[in-house]
């Protein structure tokens, strides 16, 4: 069956997807996907018609279309037929139906929390040594990959459990390109650089930053990102992998060095639209406003690749705002860490379709038809980067594949009353001047020390 799909054209090829129900979103053969090697891969792929494979997961529309959209390709190929299914309370059914025994082949975790739990139970199976190998020479910053999905499993063994597929990035800062050029200033390459213009912004009687706290009941978190950035820019990852784990105390003094660089930024009204006393009461939504009055109120906001939703409407990314790369220190050896999450895929539950999807998700034209849609990063090296459906999105995986370390977000992996709790308000304390960063980040380890 795919060999024959394979021979006819393009155009018999997706009539023969619309009559199995599936559908080819780009007509094979045509744009600057990897046909060759697709082509390559189902010749060889095995022979599945009749057989199914069911993956589940959080994306629920318009993602989970896209996501169905490069499934298609995988049924075409194999003769399979792969049905995903989306909830909004995935987390919750997943383990409901791994202890049930009626878990799906697959599962795409928002976090690799729940799948290093379930890992630890025997509830996935493991991708071998020839996918981390894989992983090490295909993804950019390819050993952090295969970190962040090996787990322990029930004999306390790790091995690598979760393959990951869509990233977001965190380590940015936006700008309004008229603004820099009326100004005369260039973008840093270095955070020698990005200090250096800060303080010539002041110099010159502009504001540079705009910093804004404020998320309900959540107000804090904008802050935890740039202490976790600035952390990454500062010590090796392993520093950051032993602070997250809490092996490496708040308290440590290399941990109150990243909170005082934060506050270098951050508690200098001259630095800060609305001065230092403003960055906790600003909602984060409405901080990145400041870069778009006439005059500036601010010349960059560091934020994740979402911000763009609170711009001014009719904001056009790459012209009236744009990004670049929250730099590392030029002096120190620390390479181009990036900052961010992702998707993981597991197997919750084995067979010959879950294996070959999991081959199949190897492929550049897996990720390369989700690039071709929105909201999708991959730090997958073999793509093409012109298949990413605009400037923004091909910026963002560049970055991702300029990586030289990728870790996830540090408070999202703390225990909920820190990373979720006294980290967040402890900011809001430093932020404000009440307290120090060594004052800040004892009370933080007093919070995760009464955990334990």
């Amino acid at each position: 069956m795919k060999n024959l799909l394979l021979a006819v054209a393009p155009a018999a090829l997706a009539a023969n997807m619309a009559m199995a129900g599936g559908h080819l979103a780009f007509v094979p053969g045509e744009g600057p996907f990897s046909w060759d090697s697709y082509n390559a891969w189902a010749e060889s792929a095995p022979d599945l018609s009749g057989q199914t494979v069911t993956v589940a997961g959080p994306w629920l529309a318009p993602e989970n279309g896209y996501f169905q959209n490069m499934l298609a390709y995988f049924e075409t190929a194999t003769g399979a037929e792969a049905i995903y299914t989306g909830s909004d309370s995935f987390e919750q059914q997943i383990v409901i139906d791994a202890e049930a025994g009626s878990a799906p082949n697959i599962a795409v975790f928002p976090q690799p929390g729940l799948a290093a739990l379930m890992a630890s139970k025997g509830q996935l199976s493991p991708l071998g040594d020839e996918m981390s190998n894989w992983v090490k020479d295909n993804y950019a910053a390819g050993q952090s990959w295969v970190d962040l999905g090996s787990y322990p499993n029930a004999d306390g063994n790790t091995e690598m459990y979760g393959f990951f597929f869509n990233v977001n990035v965190k380590s940015l800062v936006w700008y309004v390109p008229e603004n820099f050029e009326d100004a005369g200033y260039d973008v840093p390459t270095s955070m020698e650089e990005l200090k250096a213009l800060t303080e010539q912004i002041v110099a010159d009687g502009e504001v540079p930053w705009c910093i804004g706290l404020g998320s309900g009941a959540a107000t804090g978190w904008p802050a935890t990102d740039w202490v976790e950035d600035l952390l990454l820019r500062t010590q090796a990852p392993e520093v950051y992998d032993g602070w997250v784990t809490n092996d490496i105390t708040f308290n440590d003094e290399r941990i109150v060095a990243a909170i005082e660089e934060f506050g270098w930024f951050a508690r200098d009204d001259a630095k800060v639209a609305g001065g230092a006393g403003a960055v906790g009461t600003t909602d984060f939504r409405d901080s990145p406003k400041g870069m778009f009055t006439s005059p500036p109120q601010c010349y960059m906001h560091r934020q994740a690749s979402f911000i763009p939703a609170f711009f001014p409407e009719g904001t056009m990314l790459g012209e009236d705002a744009d990004f670049f790369y929250m730099p590392s220190y030029a002096d120190k050896d620390l390479g181009n860490p990036v900052l961010g999450g992702g998707t993981l895929l597991a197997v919750t539950s084995a067979s010959d379709a879950a294996t070959a999807l999991m081959d199949f998700l190897k492929q550049p034209i897996a990720h390369e038809i989700m690039m071709a849609q929105p909201g999708f990063l991959t730090p997958h090296s073999g793509v093409n980067l012109e298949t990413y459906m605009d400037d923004t999105q091909r910026g963002l995986g560049e970055i991702l594949l300029g990586a030289t370390t990728f870790r996830f977000d540090g408070s999202d992996l703390m225990p909920g009353g820190v990373g979720a709790g006294s980290f967040w308000t402890g900011m809001v304390d430093y932020a404000a001047g009440t307290k120090t960063a060594a004052e800040t980040a004892t009370a933080i380890q007093d919070s995760w020390d009464a955990l334990k």
